[in-house]
């Protein structure tokens, strides 16, 4: 990403800020074991704005600031330190190569910060996971709004920046477009290795490993998330991740795996025949997936909402489970009856949404809806994904008044997902290029 494009960031968020100040603090570091860390991953909203990959580092944007609208505290240069954990950027080059008006050692912090916030109200930070900065800001807080009345500057309230900064994620700049394109096209080839390697007598963790080989050796920075290979009855878990099982003639194999490629993320599923041929009912529930699936995309253009993705999914799936003797009812009352506690009798077999907003996070920021009754509209620049499923689990029950679920129902889970950009004719399936 080039400096001009976290430039441009930070001057439509200042001036997005008005009156307040607004102060973000990087990712912590996490531990893996004992003193052993997990690779870093630096806070996205951080990120987003600065360009900047190192732990232990706050920024301030302050648009009312005389001279500093935004201000770094970083790690100073420490050879001793360097030695062992890598270079680090140091507060003179930060100045230069990450523009900021000052940068300060992040020891210098509690000197320095307060004299930024008492420029500005609201007071934009967003309580994360790092309980201690949480608490540092609050005890600033507290003291300015103590001496307000005698200062007559400072934040009488605390907001969260994601109402300023989502929006502005949500919609993709060309830049971006890039990078998630190469996370895809990365993402694609791991698949279709999966498919050509994937046959009865192989484990699930081959499978894996095959992917994420794939994700390192193009240049990407690892799995976007916990990489599932779900075989068999596995396929029936959302969020299956051990990947231990050894495969067998006349599963389905669920993948979902993606890759991050420089902060930005794909996210893809497919399920196939391990064997290459689906049994009578597994077609017959793919089919229905993959119909749903087709339905809920062709809902993706501007001016639509989001809610008409997933309520296209639905009725394709009520109906076609209908159709194959596994619900039983009329499609409205299945559809909407238990619809507002989420209680539907199709919820059984269809538990989840059908997508979510694509980024910088894999499930990224942005509202799906403004208030109880009005859902988001989409725009061009949105990226989301589109994922119905259909999951028979081994030991499901059925919803009162419903059929009993057969036998040769029972362990066939499939789920499809795409990654779909909201165009200005429409939209364009960005994962197309994985065959289903």
């Amino acid at each position: 990403m080039i400096k001009a494009e976290y430039q441009q960031r930070r001057e439509q968020f200042l001036e997005k800020l008005g009156s307040g100040v607004a102060v973000f603090c990087s990712a912590p570091r996490a531990i893996m074991h004992n003193d052993v860390h997990y690779n870093f991953r630096q806070e996205s909203n951080f990120y987003y704005l600065t360009g900047f990959n190192e732990p232990e580092a706050v920024a301030v944007f302050a648009p009312n600031h005389s001279e500093h609208r935004y201000v770094l505290f970083v790690q100073p240069k420490d050879l001793s330190q360097e030695i062992w954990t890598g270079a680090r950027l140091g507060v003179d080059a930060a100045k230069e190569e990450l523009g900021a008006d000052a940068v300060y050692p992040i020891g210098e912090l509690e000197e320095h910060l307060p004299r930024y916030l008492e420029t500005g109200d609201p007071l934009y930070y967003h309580f994360g996971h790092n309980e201690c900065f949480n608490q540092l800001i609050l005890k600033h807080y507290q003291r300015l709004l103590a001496t307000l009345p005698k200062r007559g500057t400072g934040p009488r309230a605390i907001a969260d920046p994601s109402i300023l900064l989502a929006p502005m994620r949500q919609i993709k700049s060309a830049a971006e477009l890039a990078l998630l394109r190469q996370a895809i096209a990365i993402t694609v080839e791991a698949h279709q290795r999966a498919r050509e390697l994937a046959a009865p007598g192989r484990w699930e963790y081959e499978i894996q490993a095959e992917i994420e080989h794939v994700f390192r050796l193009r240049g990407g920075d690892g799995p976007a998330y916990p990489s599932i290979v779900a075989s068999g009855p596995n396929a029936c878990v959302l969020h299956y991740t051990e990947n231990q099982r050894q495969m067998a003639a006349g599963d389905l194999l669920l993948i979902d795996a993606g890759c991050a490629y420089r902060y930005y993320n794909a996210d893809i599923t497919r399920t196939f025949p391990v064997s290459g041929q689906f049994t009578g009912e597994q077609k017959a529930i793919y089919d229905i997936v993959l119909a749903a699936q087709k339905a809920a995309i062709a809902q993706v253009r501007p001016g639509n909402t989001y809610n008409q993705i997933h309520d296209a999914a639905v009725r394709v799936i009520v109906e076609g489970l209908v159709d194959l003797g596994l619900l039983r009812g009329e499609i409205e009352a299945l559809i909407n009856e238990g619809k507002e506690n989420q209680t539907q009798k199709y919820r059984t077999f269809f538990m989840h949404g059908t997508g979510h907003w694509l980024g910088l996070d894999v499930h990224d920021v942005g509202l799906y809806k403004h208030n109880k009754e009005t859902w988001v509209t989409l725009q061009p620049g949105q990226v989301l994904t589109v994922e119905p499923g259909i999951y028979i689990h081994p030991e499901a029950t059925p919803a009162e008044g419903q059929p009993e679920i057969g036998d040769r129902w029972r362990g066939i889970g499939v789920r499809i997902e795409d990654d779909v950009l909201v165009t200005a004719a429409g939209h364009e399936v960005l994962t197309a290029a994985v065959p289903k």
